[in-house]
């Protein structure tokens, strides 16, 4: 994964009132981006068992990405690789978090694969200015839509939190 990390990253958190492990359940559970991604059309388990786990998130504007789990420690976050099927690759880590009684963090850093062709100092301006603030964006809809389904029990309405430019 290290040809992945020497991109620029990009993070957000988020904190739930839930253990570790019913964070843990909540992003685990197969196609539950269906409940809890505001972007999501629909989310499709391809493989997901003890060892191995991928599934297809399908935007609603009808891109498709295939997302292949790397890593996967329970009650502590995965990592996976994420984009069109035999396209460019952004690599994702999910991490919880304990942060007190019964409530813990979620974050989730992207390493995406756009300017990932560029040297690193040419890159960090379009990053800072036209990609960090999308991701961002959108990173904070996507905890949003899980801390909507986890407050209300019921799944995120599509663009609750506003439309997304890449998404949408």
């Amino acid at each position: 994964m290290e040809k992945y990390t020497k991109r620029l990253p990009i993070s957000c958190s988020k904190v739930f009132d839930l253990s570790p492990e019913g964070v843990w359940e909540m992003i685990t559970a197969p196609g539950n981006l269906n409940a809890t991604h505001p972007f999501c059309d629909t989310n499709e388990a391809l493989v997901w068992d003890g060892e191995n786990h991928s599934d297809r998130l399908v935007y609603l504007n009808g891109r498709t990405y295939v997302r292949n789990f790397q890593t996967w420690d329970e009650n502590k976050g995965y990592t996976l690789l994420i984009g069109e099927d035999n396209g460019a690759q952004s690599y994702v880590v999910w991490e919880i978090e304990s942060v007190g009684e019964n409530k813990s963090k979620l974050s989730i850093t992207v390493y995406p694969f756009i300017l990932a062709k560029l040297p690193r100092f040419l890159a960090f301006i379009p990053n800072l200015f036209w990609v960090k603030p999308r991701m961002t964006a959108y990173l904070n809809s996507v905890l949003g839509g899980f801390a909507y389904f986890c407050d209300t029990g019921e799944s995120v309405p599509r663009n609750h939190f506003g439309s997304h430019k890449w998404f949408s």
